[in-house]
């Protein structure tokens, strides 16, 4: 195993190691060679948060996410392609939520009779509608945002104006390895 050493005068220079200092030198023991992932996680950036924007709110999901860009993503992903994804998010829950709609009002009209078993329907379907989201999110993951760096989901937050829940999409920067670094 080779080293090279930080002066220049030494640069052509090649040394062995012991048997002893390849094992540390490839565990990592030795110097700043390895970064460990707790410290490439330790120094990302904070990840962004986009809350819902919509009218209605089924079980803490709202009709639609905002689809302004935010500045902290400039110069990671064009605003055109994030304009698509939340397009596409918000075409999913178009799609789904005023179903979820009607069955939580006919849920909470038979709830009486019911014993609250007709509000059922309405948490599966919500259950199905976030499913769906999910799967759109790892789909747009694989497809662009794991390449660019960035990795979205539907994640399920504390609100900032009371003790209520609500999904957000979290867009969490993923961490850069360097490409030194050994198997």
């Amino acid at each position: 195993m080779s080293v090279l050493l930080p002066n220049m005068a030494d640069f052509d220079t090649i040394y062995e190691l012991d048997e002893d200092e390849e094992e540390t030198a490839a565990t990592g023991e030795r110097g700043n060679r390895v970064v460990s992932d707790e410290h490439l996680l330790r120094y990302a950036p904070d990840p962004v948060i986009v809350r819902g924007a919509g009218h209605i709110t089924v079980f803490g999901l709202s009709n639609k996410f905002d689809a302004e860009f935010p500045s902290v993503l400039t110069g990671k992903v064009a605003p055109e392609e994030f304009k698509t994804s939340i397009g596409r998010v918000n075409a999913c829950l178009k799609k789904n939520l005023p179903v979820n709609v009607k069955w939580l009002l006919c849920g909470c009209l038979c709830c009486c009779c019911t014993l609250g078993c007709s509000l059922w329907p309405v948490i599966c379907l919500n259950k199905r509608t976030r499913k769906s989201i999910q799967k759109l999110l790892e789909w747009e993951n694989h497809r662009l945002y794991h390449k660019l760096g960035l990795h979205w989901k539907l994640s399920r937050r504390k609100c900032e104006s009371s003790n209520m829940m609500e999904y957000v999409i979290l867009i969490e920067f993923l961490p850069k390895y360097p490409i030194f670094r050994p198997d």
